[in-house]
């Protein structure tokens, strides 16, 4: 019993620790509230971005919540659009303090549409692409990590379009997290659930007219991330369209003796994925703790995870804008930056991403605050 209470009393501890940058209150029930007064498309300045949403959570009873962290047995299509203000400062998510939001200085998510099948949802983003030039026909999905609601995955994608400059067609996968801090058991739960759910949403995007894909995955979507890509390649499907372009993991929740398990299904000419780590990313200490000690691939050793045949991107030295060092992959202005210009628009899963000069473009570009190493294989 006295063990017990320990252990319950040292899970607290973390669980308080990693809750340090949550600690303000946050307003979830806000898609498709618009402020009576002022619209945000009447804003000078005002950036906006239509995000189509693939999810397995159940929808919700409460239209400005839209979705829920319930898990559904299928998957869910929407469409929402969300705006910027024009005092957005890159990095940083200006979530709405109270309702209604002030366009003038805060994010709003409006125009909410669903869809009732795949097929509608695939008719609207061929619609979608037709409007691109040809060389911006590619997909951006975004699967996020754990304690994440729906609400917050449309904020955080939005800023992170924005930011990263994407000028193509943004997908947020939404897979049922309950957006609860001592949810963690159950949202790792529900991560692995949607495994089959997101290689569905990827047969979709497939079927579009999209020219190329990318995936971009934060903390304990990369869990589900890999694992579906694995899953995948063990039934020969993986990319099999020659669509996919870019695989960056950022801030990895998975325990790094998984990881090599996982890789070990790749072909090493296929490993082309970038990893973005930081040692000093307290969220994945909290994880570490929780799994005995045991090393997640955000916080690895470099030398462990090249060996492995991945890019790693280590961002330690670069500063971030919240103080958990989580989320640089869209906190750091340059960093999201960097991955728009330099990782999104490049070509690494079918070229191998060890040119000096793209590498050495991208330190340069961060202005060397981030050390780049990669493995021989890359």
């Amino acid at each position: 019993m006295a063990r017990k209470a320990t252990l319950q009393k040292l899970m607290a501890v973390a669980l308080l620790a990693l809750n340090f940058a949550a600690c303000a209150p946050r307003e979830h029930a806000i898609i498709g509230v618009k402020n009576p007064h002022i619209s945000a498309t009447e804003v000078a300045g005002t950036k906006s971005h239509d995000i189509y949403v693939m999810t397995t959570r159940q929808p919700s009873d409460d239209p400005a919540l839209m979705f829920s962290g319930e898990r559904s047995s299928g998957l869910d299509y929407a469409k929402v659009t969300v705006t910027l203000p024009p005092t957005h400062r890159p990095g940083q998510v200006e979530r709405p303090k109270r309702l209604p939001p002030d366009p003038k200085t805060e994010m709003t998510v409006i125009n909410p549409v669903s869809f009732a099948n795949e097929k509608q949802i695939i008719a609207d983003m061929n619609r979608t692409l037709a409007r691109l030039r040809a060389e911006e026909r590619s997909i951006l999905v975004f699967i996020h990590g754990y304690n994440t609601t729906y609400t917050d995955a449309v904020l955080r994608f939005g800023q992170f379009v924005e930011d990263s400059g994407f000028d193509g067609v943004p997908v947020l996968f939404s897979w049922a997290s309950a957006g609860k801090l001592p949810d963690y058991v159950y949202d790792i739960n529900s991560a692995l659930a949607a495994r089959s759910a997101l290689i569905a949403a990827s047969d979709a995007m497939i079927k579009t007219d999209a020219r190329s894909i990318n995936l971009v995955a934060h903390s304990m979507g990369n869990l589900l991330t890999v694992e579906a890509m694995k899953e995948a390649r063990l039934q020969n499907r993986f990319d099999s369209s020659g669509k996919l372009r870019n695989v960056v993991l950022a801030s990895a929740d998975i325990d790094v003796d998984v990881f090599a398990e996982q890789m070990s299904a790749f072909d090493p000419s296929e490993r082309k994925f970038y990893l973005l780590i930081s040692e000093d990313d307290k969220a994945l200490g909290v994880s570490r703790f929780l799994a005995r000690g045991v090393n997640r691939v955000g916080d690895a050793d470099v030398n462990q995870l090249e060996a492995l045949g991945v890019t790693v991107i280590d961002l330690t030295s670069v500063q971030d804008t919240a103080s958990n060092n989580h989320s640089k992959f869209a906190d750091s202005p340059e960093v999201v930056q960097i991955i728009g210009g330099e990782i999104l628009k490049g070509d690494s899963l079918h070229t191998a991403p060890t040119d000096p000069g793209v590498l050495a473009n991208m330190l340069s570009d961060i202005s060397n605050t981030a050390q780049i190493l990669t493995s021989p294989g890359g």
